[in-house]
């Protein structure tokens, strides 16, 4: 199984402490330590993905929570992967955080919480996904910098447990996702071009 960049810490450190736990003979705790390396090898695992048709792909997986004329918010559970990727391709022009607060991810007032902007310019214009924090970790691990070329689909950061991804949708795109959809990073198609 493939896993995020920057995760070993993150994996490694249940794995020891378990590991510790079973040496000194408390099974039970142990135990518990087992089940946590479970969830942060399952919560940061990175599979390979493929774009499913032509357009606009998804940014990260979950379920789109709000969509507006020119922007569409992916939130991610727990059980979704965290690691988020470029919708098209395209020139990285900016990559901006902003400090803010903690709310759960999945309500509106999110978009004031902590996150990072990355600006975008590609054949069809700009574009601009806001990589938004949660309650808990608070961590957004960015994978690019400005001057960078992306292609659809490639990774471009990872937000640690509970987190949403807005993204806007260039004029020439319509949107074909809707309000309560699921979608996965790199594989769903939410825009086309218009006709």
């Amino acid at each position: 199984m493939k896993l995020a960049r920057n995760s070993s810490l993150w994996i490694s450190a249940p794995i020891f402490l378990t590991a510790g736990l079973a040496a000194l003979g408390s099974w039970y705790i142990s135990g518990l330590a087992l089940l946590g390396s479970i969830f942060m090898i399952f919560f940061h695992r990175d599979p390979d993905r493929l774009p499913l048709g032509d357009g606009m792909i998804a940014p990260a997986d979950g379920r789109i929570i709000q969509v507006d004329q020119d922007r569409l918010i992916i939130f991610m559970g727990p059980c979704d992967v965290h690691v988020n990727r470029a919708p098209l391709d395209g020139l990285v022009t900016g990559v901006r955080h902003i400090k803010g607060g903690h709310r759960p991810a999945f309500l509106c007032q999110a978009g004031n919480n902590q996150q990072n902007r990355i600006s975008m310019d590609t054949e069809e214009g700009g574009i601009e996904l806001a990589l938004i924090t949660g309650t808990l970790v608070r961590e957004i691990i960015c994978y690019v910098s400005p001057g960078d070329r992306v292609i659809r689909g490639e990774r471009i950061g990872m937000i640690r447990f509970g987190s949403r991804v807005e993204v806007t949708v260039p004029q020439s795109y319509r949107l074909v996702a809707k309000k309560g959809d699921r979608v996965r990073a790199g594989e769903t198609v939410i825009a086309v071009k218009r006709s």
